[in-house]
């Protein structure tokens, strides 16, 4: 059995960059699921998470996950 891919497209890095983004609280992952306009497997939401994470857009925290990048905006 072939192990699935989960690897994230660029409409699904940006379509959770900009619920993050505009979210007035931090979110858990099973909040930022129902919130999305479509559905994300896990492991690929998790995947995403991670790029953000490592490119400093956003922070984990007992809350949850908040958006902390400043575009200059």
């Amino acid at each position: 059995m072939q192990k699935q891919d989960h690897s994230p497209t660029l409409n699904t890095i940006l379509m959770v960059e900009n619920l993050l983004k505009n979210s007035k609280k931090a979110l858990n992952i099973a909040e930022i699921k129902r919130k999305l306009p479509k559905k994300v497997h896990h492991y690929t939401l998790k995947t995403v998470l991670s790029y953000l994470e490592e490119s400093k857009k956003i922070s984990f925290s007992l809350d949850g996950v908040a958006w902390r990048f400043s575009d200059g905006n």
